[in-house]
């Protein structure tokens, strides 16, 4: 009985949040509110998809706590100004200063180096990256040079940027600063096939259902966590990485992407940590190291392939940690 009821709490904060669950039934050291985050005085972020959702929440929240510099990579200049305008209104102008807007299309390889670039050009430091942008619960799409869409963005494109920025997060840790990389998983990894073996371009090709492409990607998130714990944290012991769930939140991707797959039941609808602040095993294929490795394996397989001329043929050493 106890197992049940704990699980029934888990499952209630991480989904809720809040008086409904959350805080409310969490255990103490579980508990977490967002005016415990610490003053971010000095540092510099950078996160993708930082404008709306569950992203714009994080940058206000950066803001809000005295972030020195906070990059917001994206697609769409509208949008960030948008939400500039909305820090500005209620943090002050001072704070949406501190913003800066860089076009980044993730499922566009060849440019993410150069966004990388601009970013280390422009600071000496970064503190925090938070692999936050993704395509949601939609149906199948293969990218123009063949691979899906939700690995596409969601994992192999965060891989990309995360690798370009590593002198930057390498540097900031050898000076004696604590540095995080979050990837935006979900507890939606459960969708993934149990079969999920990263073994080949046409095994993550197959059109899974949009539960199954979204779930898969985000099983990707976990493991990628989890790699570059092993490979990262253990000779940068100041890089910490890991993966969080954010639990059902109200945001572009839930209540309006959700109606392309399901134009009606769309309203029904390191270490892996979800909300409030609870340490998840997650699924078995969340928890298997060699899985972790395949899938960088595949990874740096599948890039390489589709993007040789443009990056390891001008000297790209493909290093993932």
């Amino acid at each position: 009985m106890a197992g049940i009821v704990d699980a029934v709490r888990t499952t209630l904060a991480e989904n809720f949040g809040g008086a409904l669950g959350g805080n409310a039934s969490a255990k103490g050291n579980e508990k977490f509110s967002l005016d415990d985050t610490p003053d971010l005085s000095g540092k510099v972020a950078v996160i993708t998809g930082g404008s709306e959702g569950i992203g714009y929440g994080t940058s206000y929240t950066f803001l809000k706590h005295n972030i020195k510099k906070l990059y917001i990579l994206s697609l769409s200049k509208e949008v960030v100004e948008g939400a500039k305008k909305s820090v500005a209104e209620e943090l002050g102008q001072d704070k949406a200063d501190k913003t800066e807007w860089i076009f980044c299309d993730l499922t566009d390889w060849t440019s993410i180096p150069a966004v990388a670039k601009q970013i280390s050009d422009s600071t000496d430091r970064l503190d925090i990256l938070f692999n936050n942008a993704g395509r949601g619960i939609m149906t199948y799409q293969l990218t123009d040079y063949g691979v899906d869409r939700h690995m596409a963005l969601n994992h192999m494109g965060h891989v990309i940027l995360t690798s370009h920025l590593l002198p930057l997060l390498k540097k900031t840790a050898e000076n004696g600063n604590t540095v995080r990389i979050v990837n935006q998983a979900s507890n939606a990894h459960q969708g993934a096939p149990k079969d999920t073996k990263f073994a080949s371009l046409d095994e993550l090709n197959q059109d899974l259902g949009p539960n199954g492409q979204y779930g898969r990607s985000k099983l990707a998130g976990i493991l990628y966590a989890k790699y570059l714990n092993k490979h990262l944290t253990s000779k940068y012991p100041n890089i910490l990485a890991n993966a969080t769930h954010p639990g059902f939140v109200d945001t572009k991707m839930s209540v309006k992407d959700i109606h392309e797959p399901y134009p009606l039941a769309g309203y029904g609808i390191g270490q892996y940590i979800c909300p409030p602040a609870i340490v998840e095993e997650g699924t078995e294929l969340a928890r298997d190291d060699n899985l972790a490795e395949q899938l960088m394996k595949l990874t740096r397989e599948v890039v390489t392939e589709k993007t040789k001329s443009q990056s390891v043929d001008k000297g790209c050493p493909m290093e993932f940690y």
